[in-house]
This record gives structure tokens, C-alpha cells and sequence, in this order.
């Protein structure tokens, strides 16, 4: 009890903070994500995302080095294709948009991890993750175009595929196709968790991938659910899931400490486009110190249990994690 007791004296000093700090955020922990054009020359800046482009194969490599000099370890690729169909042929075609950029990126900056988003809602002409008749997505049908492009990613040396449809099974298919070619050293990271947030909107304009008609809630999950996402993260890990993932992170912290809690792999977290974009709107207003926040928004995803977090402040928070 006091006086005997103060523990503020652990507070002192920035030095002494720093010694006794429970939980530490490195650049080992982030994941870029990047929105992939054809083209050339283009940076096309998302109005919604300030800082952040639809780039084309060039300026990809270019921001690709980038990051990687500042210790990030790993972007996923988001594309944008050049024409869209009800199957989503690009999302599988050889020489798609991501295809392309995988080799790119590879070929020029071999030691970063290229992961994948393996859905198909940027490639349809409808923006649904799946395969659509009379108004319904269909389950089992979208598998089959799943199992295609994570197999077409792998071939193209992608070193991770993280699917993000929520369609039931999809872990399953994936792991079998990319398993029976020879890809069996391939890690999948499962948007295990991923919630009908409200959330997703500027990513949406970012990646061209506003459904047409309808909603995604009759495959993504409820947001007042929390035990339906162990469930989910069960099956997945059942399924061949390497790293299992909660989407959005921030509304969602409490689901990302249980997940850690439960399971014994890793967990990853995503700072999605409109938690981004929320910081960065009070930051141009003068309502924030934006630096201060985004610092303290990492850290808390990490004290809940992420041991991963994909965000769009990678290259900021690198380059104060670095000094």
C-alpha cells in the first residue's frame, strides 16, 4: 500500500518505460498492403486513403524496395484487373494483373514475401466473392475458381496465399489443389474471422470492388458474434491454415485476444482501410497528433494478441520503429 507501493517510480523516465514495456511493436510485425494496375507510369492516389496509390507493375517495384529498405518483411498484393467478368477470369488467367506482379516483385526484390489476396470480388463484373445465380452466391461452384487462383499465384512464385472470400471450405480446396501440384511448402494465412464491417469502404473504391447490387453479410460474418469467429478459426486451422487472421482489427480487439488465447498458431490482424482513413482525416484537421495515434493504434492490436498486423501505416511506423 502506499507510500510503500508507487508505481510511478517504473514510470519515471523514458528509459525506464522503455526497460519495463510489456509489449513492443518491430517492423517484423507489419505487412503492406499494395493496390496493382496495368500500365505504366501510373501512381493513381485513392482519394479516400490519403498516402496510398493504385500503382502500376513499375511504380509497384519501386515502392516494393522501398519498404523492404525499411525492414518491412512482406506486402499483399490487391489487383485491379483490366476487365471483369462473372468468373473472374483474370483473378486465374497466367498473365493477370497480380501474376505479373508477383514475377516483378520477385524478380527484383527476391528476400521480401509476397503474399496474396486469393478472392475474387475485384475480378467480377457483379463485385461479389463468389460465383452468383438468381441473386445467391454459391458456395461450392466459387471453390473451383479458388483452387485456380491460388494455384496461378503459387506457380507464379507467390510465397504466401491468404484467401479472404469466407466461402466454407475454401482453406480445404486450397490446400489440396496447391498440395497436389507441388506446392506444398506454400503457407496459407485465412481471413479466418473476417466481419460484414462497415469498415471496408475506402478499400472498396482502392480495389474497384463495390458489389453491384446486395451485400457481402450472407458470407461474412455478423459483427456482434464472437464466439461464431473461434468456430470459424477452428475450421480453418482443421482445414491446413498456416496463420489465421481477424478483419478489422480495432472493433475487433476482444476476438483477436480470444483467437490468441485458443489457438497455438500464429495470429495476424488487419488495420483495414477505414481505420486508416479516420486517423488520417483528423490528422488534416489539427484534431490529432497523427504519429502519436497510429503508434498507439499498432500497439493495442499488438497487446491483444496479433502477432501480425497488415496496415497501410507500414512505411510511417517502419520508419519511426527504425529512428
Amino acid at each position: 500500500m502506499f507510500p510503500v507501493h508507487r508505481p510511478r517510480r517504473l514510470r519515471l523516465t523514458e528509459t525506464i518505460r522503455r526497460m519495463v514495456r510489456e509489449t513492443t511493436l518491430t517492423v517484423d510485425d507489419l505487412i503492406y498492403p499494395l493496390f496493382v494496375v496495368h500500365g505504366r507510369d501510373i501512381k493513381k492516389p485513392i482519394n479516400s486513403m490519403p498516402g496510398c496509390w493504385q500503382m502500376s507493375i513499375d511504380h509497384l517495384v519501386r515502392t516494393a524496395k522501398e519498404v523492404h529498405g525499411l525492414g518491412v518483411p512482406a506486402v499483399i498484393l490487391f489487383g485491379i484487373p483490366a476487365r471483369k467478368d462473372e468468373y473472374a477470369s483474370e483473378a486465374y488467367a497466367p498473365d493477370g494483373i497480380i501474376q505479373q506482379a508477383i514475377k516483378a516483385l520477385k524478380d527484383s526484390v527476391p528476400d521480401l514475401m509476397v503474399i496474396t489476396d486469393v478472392c475474387l470480388c475485384e475480378y467480377t463484373s457483379h463485385g461479389h466473392c463468389g460465383i452468383v445465380q438468381d441473386g445467391k452466391i454459391l458456395n461450392d461452384p466459387t471453390l473451383e475458381l479458388l483452387q485456380k487462383e491460388a494455384l496461378s499465384h503459387a506457380v507464379a512464385g507467390a510465397d504466401m496465399v491468404a484467401p479472404s472470400d469466407m466461402m466454407d471450405g475454401r482453406v480445404k480446396a486450397i490446400r489440396e489443389v496447391l498440395d497436389s501440384n507441388g506446392f506444398t511448402h506454400i503457407p496459407i494465412m485465412s481471413y479466418a474471422a473476417k466481419y460484414a464491417s462497415s469498415f471496408y469502404g475506402p478499400f472498396r473504391e482502392a480495389a474497384e470492388s463495390a458489389p453491384k447490387f446486395g451485400d457481402r453479410r450472407s458470407y461474412q460474418m455478423d459483427p456482434p458474434n464472437r464466439r461464431e469467429a473461434l468456430k470459424e478459426v477452428e475450421l480453418d486451422i482443421q482445414e491446413g491454415a498456416d496463420i489465421v487472421m481477424v478483419k478489422p482489427a480495432l472493433a475487433y480487439l476482444d476476438i483477436i485476444s480470444d483467437v490468441k488465447r485458443t489457438f497455438h498458431v500464429p495470429v495476424a490482424a488487419y488495420n483495414v482501410s477505414g481505420e486508416y482513413s479516420l486517423v488520417k482525416a483528423a490528422a488534416q484537421m489539427g484534431w490529432i497528433d497523427h504519429d502519436r495515434v497510429m503508434m498507439e493504434i499498432l500497439i493495442s492490436i499488438k497487446r491483444a494478441g496479433a502477432d501480425l498486423i497488415l496496415t497501410y501505416f507500414a512505411p510511417e511506423a517502419a520508419r519511426l520503429l527504425q529512428g
